[in-house]
């Protein structure tokens, strides 16, 4: 922590513990692998981060999650101000002590989950107010508040407060949300506190390709350790997703690393990584396996089905996982019948697994400029989607 004087852009980025070096990229589309460089350790691109809400990811203990690849985890700012208190986890010396995990760590500003509060919240130029859901208090959180809460909890990576639009939304109210969101940015980076922290900015601009542009070379004109481009997957079809992903990755530096937030699927990852997106996270996995689903070869199967029931052999016989190794469908479609927790657990190990080990075959590729061969059928977007992903 500095002194009480906040850091500026320049002293920020001078910083040796943040870095990015893109090793190789794909000769026929946007596609590169790199090495994210945090204070808790590398980061290997194009990299799917697990979403740990409550410093946790659900059902999963952090030795667990070692054994999928998973190399860096998302916390929420705003559950974890709600609870347990940021102070709390700033007492226990920081996220990584709280929750035992000692690779890097991602915080988001918590704008997402405000703005989805749209019954109960208000939106000013000073921030956001709000009633908790959990006991009716007022809670009022600003661009200065999201940092302040981010610095205490201490993960390496932290994001701006940004204002995101729903979809669909007119463009005056697109266009004030982006104004907003820069506004906003500025206040964050004259807040932030910790040079052991890395401020991303988030490109906003909903559907419209001329506002995003716009917000990209503001952003990129404040020269921060990291951009994200937020507000998609927020009810858009497919289609427009692409549109918007394929058009604005390569307004952002080269030399930065690149997060498309809220993403997780194998055509989204595939088709962002294409356009030059290197970080993804999303809660399909441990979602999935709540309700009793694997990914299976980008399928989702529903391990309820009587079919399962005695069906012995592994879930995916391709797959290197503590479940695929040890148990069968049949034992798991048991235990989800049963309504055991391991189902949860072993479900998510699997899930886990499957999308890391999916953006590491394309890490891979990519190196052996394989990526336009081995992963184009997911390149394409189809007319119609079946229950695949």
């Amino acid at each position: 922590m500095s002194n009480g004087a906040a850091f500026s852009i320049d002293e920020f980025m001078s910083s040796s513990t943040f870095s990015f070096e893109c090793q190789t990229r794909c000769g026929q589309t946007g596609a590169r692998a790199g090495i994210f460089q945090t204070p808790h350790g590398p980061v290997h691109t194009p990299r799917f981060m697990p979403v740990g809400t409550l410093a946790n990811v659900k059902t999963v203990t952090p030795a667990q999650l070692k054994t999928t690849g998973a190399e860096m985890v998302l916390a929420n700012t705003y559950h974890l101000h709600l609870q347990p208190g940021d102070d709390i986890v700033a007492e226990a010396g920081g996220l990584h002590r709280f929750m035992a995990w000692d690779g890097p760590m991602l915080t988001d500003s918590g704008g997402f989950q405000v703005f989805s509060l749209s019954q109960i919240r208000t939106i000013t130029e000073a921030g956001v107010s709000f009633r908790s859901p959990r006991d009716g208090r007022l809670i009022d959180i600003s661009p200065e508040i999201s940092i302040e809460i981010q610095n205490r909890l201490g993960a390496d990576v932290i994001m701006a407060f940004d204002e995101c639009p729903p979809y669909p939304a007119s463009r005056e109210a697109v266009a004030a949300a982006t104004d907003r969101t820069f506004r906003w940015l500025k206040r964050c980076t004259a807040t932030h506190q910790r040079s052991d922290q890395a401020l991303f900015g988030i490109v906003q601009g909903g559907v419209f390709l001329d506002l995003r542009q716009r917000a990209a070379k503001e952003l990129v004109d404040l020269d921060l350790p990291g951009y994200a481009i937020g507000g998609v997957s927020v009810g858009e079809p497919p289609e427009l997703i692409e549109q918007i992903v394929r058009a604005t990755t390569p307004l952002l530096p080269e030399t930065k690393p690149r997060y498309l937030m809220g993403v997780g699927t194998y055509r989204e990852m595939a088709q962002a990584i294409a356009a030059g997106i290197d970080l993804f996270d999303c809660v399909i996995p441990t979602r999935l396996a709540r309700h009793g689903s694997a990914l299976v070869g980008g399928d989702r199967w529903n391990l309820k089905n009587a079919r399962f029931r005695r069906d012995y052999a592994p879930l995916d016989s391709t797959c290197g996982c503590y479940t695929c190794q040890n148990f069968s469908r049949a034992y798991l479609c048991h235990l989800i019948h049963a309504k055991e927790l391991l189902a949860f657990t072993l479900l998510s190990i699997h899930n886990i697994t499957e999308l890391v080990g999916f953006t590491q075959k394309i890490r891979r590729a990519i190196i052996h400029n394989r990526f336009a061969e081995d992963f184009g059928h997911w390149l394409q977007t189809p007319q119609a989607e079946g229950s695949g992903t």
